[in-house]
């Protein structure tokens, strides 16, 4: 059985002004995608700033969700990293602190080779019970996880059981359906093909969009799954303008804005990320309200 089927939500994690976690908010964040329809919350993945927490605040993050789900949906806690020793301490706790499964992003910066990435995410699993969904975005990460090598991990590695695909290469994705006959679970990493990787075989997506639109983008995916393909890509495209303008800049940036629009009190980024110039704001803002969200 998957981890979940439908629409994941990459949630973000809500900053007060002086930089801290805003738990107070973050559990308001979770009980409004819990009865916004949302299919499974995934902590402190790219979404959620996880690169620039402390490892104590990210495993606080991780617990903190948890214990507000209580097992009302599946927990996906991001527990990446380009360290070996660093993504097994931090799968290990999470297991601890109650996630249903972790998403491993592809090591970043390293560039490793196949044959690492394989001895890698193998390492990981094999530290823990929990089922391991991995995560391949190489426009992030400079390295891509070749189908093969996916393939390979989940018909031998038993709690690997899945891939977040960013790539947006559908013929790879093809290829690794077909190399696992379909058993593996596939979800789309980016919420403009949502529809297309369905049709390959997808359980779902973990998303930026359901943030802002969880109902919305757990019908694109309900739509699909009750046999009714074209409503699918209707509600698929009717989004389109909408995230485009969430990704006109890098990820959590527009999301975070379109969240204090809202009223959410996302609060602000962590350096690195900046606050999003003001001519997107206006494109992002336009956007929503043509979306009817805003």
């Amino acid at each position: 059985m998957a981890v979940f089927e439908g629409a994941g939500v990459a949630l973000i994690t809500p900053f007060k002004e002086n930089g801290e976690v805003n738990y107070e908010k973050l559990e308001e964040l979770v009980e409004e995608q819990i009865a916004g329809g949302t299919d499974a919350i995934i902590a402190c993945g790219t979404t959620g700033e996880a690169s620039t927490m402390s490892h104590e605040e990210h495993l606080d993050v991780i617990r903190f969700v948890c214990e507000k789900v209580k097992g009302r949906l599946p927990v996906v806690a991001g527990t990446g990293s380009n360290c070996t020793e660093t993504a097994v301490y931090l799968s290990e706790e999470a297991e601890k602190l109650g996630a249903d499964a972790v998403l491993q992003v592809s090591p970043y910066y390293n560039k490793a080779t196949q044959k690492g990435l394989y001895k890698h995410f193998a390492a990981v699993a094999e530290a823990i019970r929990i089922p391991v969904i991995l995560y391949n975005i190489p426009g992030r990460t400079g390295v891509n996880i070749a189908a093969g090598t996916i393939a390979d991990l989940c018909k031998n590695v038993d709690n690997i059981v899945g891939v977040k695909e960013a790539s947006g290469n559908f013929s790879a994705i093809a290829q690794l359906m077909n190399l696992t006959d379909g058993n593996i679970d596939l979800y789309s990493g980016n919420d403009d093909q949502i529809v297309p990787i369905l049709s390959l075989g997808g359980k779902g997506v973990i998303s930026v969009l359901s943030n802002i639109a969880p109902q919305q983008t757990h019908d694109i995916c309900a739509a699909f799954f009750a046999g009714n393909a074209m409503e699918s890509a209707r509600l698929q495209l009717a989004a389109i303008p909408l995230i485009e303008a969430l990704f006109c800049e890098v990820n959590p940036i527009p999301v975070k804005a379109a969240m204090n629009m809202m009223g959410k009190g996302a609060g602000p980024l962590r350096l690195p990320l900046t606050e999003m110039e003001p001519q997107n704001q206006v494109r992002l803002r336009a956007a929503m309200e043509a979306y009817g969200i805003l």
